[in-house]
C-alpha cells in the first residue's frame, strides 16, 4: 500500500471531528426533507451548519474533471430519483414519493469527513423503500468486511452480494475512495468484484465506502451540466456512504453525529 497514506490515532481523531459535523448535517436534514422544499434550501442549511462549526464544505468549488471551468456549485450533492450521484442542489422542489440522495463533506483543520444517505420524501412506494433498505444494509455489510490483514476487495464483494441477492444492480463506474487531508485519496474502493483482490488492509487506513445501487441497469449517463450522473434507463438509484477508519479493534465509522 505504498501509495496509500495510513493515519495515526491522533489523525483519525481529527477526521472524526470533521465527520461528526457531516453527521450533524445529515441528521438535521431528516426534519427538513419533505414535499414542497426546494433543493437550494437544503444546500443553504448544510453550508450554514458546516461553517457554523468552523469548517468548510468539501464539495463547494470542487473542480470538474470534465469541465475545469465549472466547479461544483453546492455544499451538498442532491440526487433525486434516477440521479445516482453529483446532483446539483438547484431550484427543484421535492415532491411526495421522491427519494433524495444527499452527499455531504466537511473540512475541519485540514481533514475531511465524507458521508451520504438517501431519504424518503413523504410516502414512497415499496420498490423505493426496498432499494433504500438494501443499499443501507449493503453499506453495513461492506464496513463489516473491512478487516486488517485481509484484501480490500472483500468490501466490494460483500456489497455486491447483498445488493444483487435482493434483485438490484451495483454501479461500476463510480466507487469509494481513500479520504484524509484530501477528499479523494488512494485506494479505489469498488462496490463489486472478487473478495481476494485489492491491497491488503492495514491499521490506519481511512476510506469512504459508498455503495450506489440501482433498481435497473448498472449503466449511467451524464447531464449537460457535466456533473449530474443518472441511471441510463431512468430507474431509481440510492446512495449511502460513511468514512471509516481501520483501528486495532476493527473498523470505526467516523461520520456519525
Amino acid at each position: 500500500m505504498s501509495d496509500i497514506t495510513l493515519k495515526t490515532p491522533a489523525e483519525i481523531e481529527r477526521m472524526r471531528a470533521a465527520g461528526r459535523i457531516v453527521g450533524e448535517v445529515l441528521d438535521g436534514l431528516n426534519e427538513l426533507i419533505q414535499p414542497g422544499v426546494p433543493l437550494g434550501e437544503l444546500d443553504q442549511y448544510a453550508e450554514e451548519t458546516i461553517r457554523g462549526y468552523g469548517a468548510i464544505p468539501s464539495f463547494k468549488g470542487y473542480p470538474s474533471v470534465r469541465n475545469p471551468d465549472s466547479p461544483f456549485p453546492g455544499s451538498i450533492c442532491a440526487s433525486v430519483n434516477d440521479v445516482i450521484v453529483h446532483g446539483i442542489p438547484n431550484r427543484y422542489v421535492l415532491r411526495e414519493g421522491d427519494i433524495l440522495g444527499v452527499d455531504c463533506g466537511a473540512i475541519l483543520d485540514g481533514w475531511h469527513g465524507d458521508s451520504a444517505r438517501t431519504y424518503r420524501v413523504g410516502r414512497c412506494g415499496s420498490e423505493a423503500s426496498d432499494l433504500l433498505r438494501t443499499t443501507e444494509e449493503a453499506l453495513g455489510r461492506g464496513i463489516a468486511a473491512l478487516e486488517a490483514g485481509k484484501p480490500l476487495g472483500r468490501v466490494g464483494h460483500a456489497i455486491q452480494q447483498h445488493a444483487e441477492a435482493h434483485g438490484f444492480a451495483v454501479v461500476r463506474e463510480f466507487v469509494g475512495h481513500g479520504v484524509g487531508r484530501s477528499l479523494h485519496e488512494a485506494p479505489r474502493v469498488a462496490n463489486f468484484g472478487s473478495p481476494d483482490t485489492g491491497p491488503i488492509v492495514e491499521v490506519g487506513l481511512t476510506i469512504a465506502i459508498e455503495p450506489m445501487v440501482n433498481v435497473g441497469t448498472i449503466h449511467t449517463k451524464t447531464d449537460p451540466d457535466g456533473w449530474t450522473i443518472r441511471t441510463a434507463d431512468g430507474s431509481l438509484s440510492a446512495h449511502y456512504e460513511h468514512t471509516v477508519a481501520v483501528t486495532e479493534t476493527g473498523p470505526e465509522i467516523l461520520t456519525l453525529a
